[in-house]
């Protein structure tokens, strides 16, 4: 490949107030955080930023109010190296925002808020050629725009993935079939299949209901992915840490999957090169500004995976 890789990040656009507590609150009451921050992120934006890092020159599509918090977002990820010239302002609409805490042991409870007149389909993607991108992610956050973007990259022979999240069901049907690639979370599957699965069980049933590559991914427990040659799952194990924050490893995951796909690197190697970063991000309290540059992945690779794949 000539330069570095060229990749669409579609979807949410989030301004994330991120506090961190002891432990996550089970009651009313006011709770003192011992660490706060607040930026730009949600999860496609999340991913386009990781992606960066790693070495893609990376555009986000999503849509935003035509308010001061726009502005403040698109400023942040623009400041992060990422183009922002595809984001669309609706008039009269409220940017995204979510408040979320962080526990001592890295997990976290997130509360989104999504004004439905920022989240309208568009009637046509905002270029001309998808063929200028190596590879198109898309989160489950605006299905319209998703769906455009992976119908257009799947036409055009680019890998299409889709970050497959918890959604509604319909939402979820509506964009698997158009995704080359499925990544998909473990409370997503489970949406999906409808019933209490393993993780290798369940990454088989979702491969069983799509032509598309097809893995499930399971935080500290690893990927599963379908493997259509030998007819079964396979497993890739996450690299072992003491997580800090788990916040936005998913989407660290997702943008380095898609770089690694955009990349043409084998599907193992690109997942091994995805669990590294998102075990390198949960080292890190803050979201997605824990997310690693490609130095530090290809090192936590070596050592996690000291044989390298042929």
């Amino acid at each position: 490949m000539a330069g570095p890789a060229k990749l669409l990040s579609v979807g949410a656009l989030t301004l994330d107030t991120i506090l961190r507590v002891e432990s996550l609150p089970t009651h009313q009451g006011k709770f003192i955080a011992s660490d706060g921050i607040q930026i730009a992120s949600g999860m496609a934006t999340s991913a386009a930023c990781a992606a960066h890092r790693l070495g893609a020159e990376v555009s986000l599509w999503a849509s935003a109010g035509d308010d001061p918090v726009g502005d403040l977002l698109i400023a942040g990820i623009e400041a992060e190296g990422v183009d922002c010239s595809h984001v669309r302002r609706v008039s009269g609409a409220r940017s995204a925002l979510a408040s979320i805490l962080v526990d001592a042991h890295g997990e976290r409870i997130i509360v989104p808020f999504y004004d439905a007149r920022a989240q309208a389909d568009p009637e046509v993607l905002p270029f001309t050629d998808i063929t200028a991108f190596d590879a198109v992610l898309a989160d489950v956050r605006w299905p319209g725009a998703a769906a455009l973007a992976l119908k257009a990259a799947r036409a055009a022979g680019r890998p299409a993935i889709l970050d497959a999240d918890t959604a509604p069901l319909a939402v979820l049907e509506r964009l698997l079939p158009l995704a080359s690639h499925i990544v998909a979370s473990e409370p997503a599957v489970r949406i999906i299949c409808g019933h209490a699965l393993d993780l290798e069980t369940a990454c088989t049933d979702l491969a069983s209901r799509t032509d598309a590559f097809v893995a499930v991914t399971g935080g500290a427990a690893g990927t599963w992915w379908f493997d259509r040659s030998a007819g079964s799952s396979r497993h890739v194990e996450a690299p072992r840490v003491k997580a800090v924050d788990t916040l936005a490893a998913g989407d660290v995951f997702h943008g380095a999957f898609a770089v690694g796909l955009a990349e043409a690197m084998a599907v193992e190697h690109a997942l091994r090169f995805a669990s590294a970063a998102a075990a390198l991000k949960c080292l890190r309290f803050g979201g997605r500004l824990g997310a690693p540059d490609r130095a530090e992945t290809l090192a936590m690779m070596a050592t996690a995976w000291p044989v390298e794949i042929t």
